[in-house]
């Protein structure tokens, strides 16, 4: 048993280092790597743990700038005097503080005195227009109106704090006031650079102002908030923490730091004696997303002004002001959605910071995390390899779901983030690596070739023309098959590098498998040419299911292929990979030839259309592409995607090409999602709209790097500088094989 289980057990502890070194290594790309996968990971955990009906938090209500209320009010930026009758309404309607999620950095022109300028510049001002001027200039100063509408209640107001360096504009509110044991010189939060803040008289006017700027993670997703950054030597805090400090009528907050150096890292703030918010180093938070958009009372900001609200809803309430118009950019990437409205980001930090409910990392974590990955590994690599393969998989479900259970009661019930992604990762190479192990040192050896006929007709299909001789004849005839044209990628380079014998040996070693799975789907190998396998379905034995089989080989033969790469890769030979096109038509099936050397093959347009297709796999980068008529016989057994319309070389009229996926049922809600905002982008390509196509390619190509999304996306750039015919019908014309 020792020797036996030796060079596994070996293998995994080094699997095992692997996977330490990746966790502790500070190499900037290893570490990138490991950071996206973890915050995958991360977003996943959340929207699974989330509930699927959000209780409303009562104490916020947005006061939202939507599309309707522009479409009833006009476009941004609204007149300050509209702003001040909305603000008057909420404070009037019982509002106890009202934050604005926007920034007034520019004076609002006053008509009136404009009009007054210009008539002085022009000539002599009568004196009964000038007192009539002088009159209603004040009713023209809007910004005096929204001050005095600000001063009426405790308001706050946004602005931006910038990092890189650029001209500071407006004015910003007075610094906080923090208590802490340590010179707050000396503890590390984000150092600001500049800043973009309000207009003076309206920040005088108003109680306070937060910045509201956010930075996302490196994949752009939003997932913390800084509450706390320090410019020119004096600390600011957030909108959202302003508006908790506010609210709950605090003069100063407090600061809670740990030693890390010669430096006081933050380790918390707190909001009076019992609100302890804990934090990172810099003062950041993990935002407590409550839910997906919508998880707040919006109240448009044309009922306000109109008055056309719920009663009470805005009494005792925090009111935020925002946007959630497309139109206005205050829409971010969050782990629910990809679209989520920032004023609602804010919304979610108060309720956190009100409720003293946020997930944290503490320092142990990465402690913890390492301990669990190390003995998660030793366990498996020390009992896998003495198991069977039904043992090792009944072991490595059971630890994940230990693992997963144990990390979402520590993420639900502790509020602590631990590790998903390298654990689970480790788990899953652990097993599969034992599974392939044992996979490939019990494989035997394979079976004797068959009878030379056997190697071009299934053996099923000869029994049953050898049962009745008369019915089947090698005459020619024409009908409706499928015919297969399948080649090994890269071919001329790789075999380069083989000498003759390996190259014979290899290529046996893949014609072998490729050709029982045609054979176990009923097939016909039609000829071997190099690399490349013909194969058809429907003859000498018709069969009404023909395109359909040929779609299930070829679906078998890419997974052979897939099994043998590991093959292949353990004997040190070339990796392989293959590009499969399938068309159905009518073709000339018989016994055709010279008197020398005489085939049973196929012949005709629908034929050649299949090579053809079997060339396109390379140029659309996919595995399958089958033409339109064989895609009408198998839409119902199999989800398809539509790769483009195109005239191949040698074809007048264009097809429509498509990639079978996988059979229908299998793709999960998220697969048929994507899936359809693909096809939504590509009619949206087809009627020329190249800004909705290519926001919605390049949504596609941001959650999957894919090749097919990026041709699309160098069309539509090329199209846009080079436009076409409103009488353009989309077809692609594809002038190589």
């Amino acid at each position: 048993m020792l020797k036996r289980t030796f060079r596994p057990v070996s293998y995994g502890i080094i699997l095992l280092a692997f996977f330490i070194w990746f966790q502790v290594t500070h190499n900037p790309q290893v570490s990138n790597i490991r950071q996206r996968i973890e915050l995958m990971f991360y977003d996943i955990r959340l929207s699974a743990t989330l509930p699927k009906i959000t209780p409303v938090d009562k104490r916020i209500v947005i006061v939202d700038i939507d599309e309707a209320s522009l479409r009833s009010e006009g476009r941004w930026p609204w007149s300050r005097d509209k702003l001040a009758t909305m603000t008057n309404h909420l404070f009037s309607a019982g509002a106890i503080v009202i934050s604005f999620d926007i920034m007034f950095s520019e004076k609002e022109r006053n008509s009136a005195a404009e009009v007054k300028q210009a008539i002085l510049a022009n000539g002599k001002l009568q004196p009964e227009v000038k007192k009539a001027l002088d009159i209603i200039t004040p009713e023209f100063d809007h910004d005096t109106k929204f001050s005095q509408a600000l001063n009426q209640g405790d308001s706050i107001l946004g602005y931006i704090f910038h990092r890189q360096t650029i001209i500071s504009s407006g004015v910003l509110p007075a610094a906080l006031t923090v208590v802490t044991n340590h010179s707050p010189d000396n503890i590390t939060f984000d150092l600001m650079s500049s800043y973009t803040g309000n207009i003076a008289n309206l920040q005088e006017s108003a109680r306070t102002a937060g910045f509201f700027s956010l930075d996302a993670d490196l994949d752009g997703i939003l997932r913390r908030a800084p509450l706390v950054v320090r410019y020119h030597k004096k600390l600011y805090s957030s909108l959202a923490l302003e508006t908790a400090r506010i609210y709950y009528l605090l003069d100063k907050i407090g600061v809670q730091t740990e030693k890390i150096g010669k430096t006081e890292a933050v380790s918390s703030i707190s909001l009076g004696p019992r609100k302890i918010i804990p934090t990172d180093g810099a003062g950041r938070v993990i935002i407590p997303y409550r839910g997906a958009a919508g998880s707040y009372r919006y109240i448009s900001a044309r009922d306000v002004l109109h008055k056309k609200y719920p009663a009470k809803i805005f009494e005792n309430a925090i009111v935020l002001v925002g946007t959630t118009s497309e139109g206005l950019f205050d829409l971010r990437a969050v782990p629910m959605q990809s679209v989520y409205p920032g004023v609602e980001v804010q919304a979610n930090i108060i309720s956190g910071l009100l409720d003293n409910k946020f997930p944290v990392e503490p320092a142990w974590v990465s402690g913890a995390n390492l301990v669990l990955l190390v003995v998660l590994g030793l366990a498996l690599a020390l009992f896998l390899p003495r198991v069977k393969a039904f043992y090792q998989l009944l072991i490595f479900l059971s630890l994940l779901a230990a693992f997963v259970i144990f990390n979402v009661w520590m993420w639900s019930l502790q509020g602590i983030v631990l590790a998903v992604a390298l654990p689970i990762m480790l788990m899953l190479s652990m097993t599969m690596f034992n599974l392939a192990y044992g996979f490939f040192t019990e494989t035997e050896g394979r079976k004797k070739l068959k009878h030379m006929f056997g190697q071009y007709v299934p053996p099923h299909l000869v029994t049953i023309m050898n049962e009745s001789p008369d019915t089947y004849g090698f005459e020619g005839e024409s009908r409706e098959m499928t015919v297969m044209f399948s080649d090994i990628l890269g071919f001329t380079a790789m075999s380069e590098k083989l000498s003759a014998t390996d190259l014979k040996k290899y290529l046996n070693r893949f014609f072998t498998p490729m050709t029982k799975t045609i054979f176990d789907h009923q097939g016909t190998i039609d000829k071997y040419v190099g690399d490349m396998i013909m194969a058809f379905w429907g003859a000498p034995v018709k069969n009404e299911l023909h395109a359909l089989q040929a779609v299930n080989a070829a679906f078998a033969m890419l997974a052979a292929v897939n099994e043998l790469k590991q093959h292949f890769s353990k004997d040190g030979l070339p990796e392989i990979s293959i590009g499969i096109g399938i068309n159905t038509g009518m073709m000339n099936v018989g016994d055709m030839g010279s008197e020398y050397r005489r085939a049973y093959t196929v012949l005709g347009d629908s034929v050649n259309l299949a090579s053809r297709l079997e060339g396109l796999t390379r140029y659309y980068d996919v595995d399958l592409i089958v033409g339109e008529n064989t895609y009408d016989q198998i839409k119902d057994a199999y989800v398809c995607r539509e790769l483009d319309l195109v005239k191949v070389k040698g074809k007048l009229r264009p097809v429509h090409v498509y990639q079978p996926i996988a059979l229908q049922g299998q793709p999960g809600e998220n697969d048929l999602r994507t899936l359809k905002r693909y096809h939504d982008a590509l009619d949206l390509y087809r009627n020329q709209d190249w800004p909705g196509a290519r926001e919605l390619f390049m949504r596609l190509q941001l959650k999957s790097r894919c090749k097919l999304y990026q041709i699309y996306l160098n069309r539509i750039e090329w199209f846009q500088s080079n436009p076409v015919g409103r009488d353009w019908d989309g077809v692609y014309e594809r002038r190589n094989k």
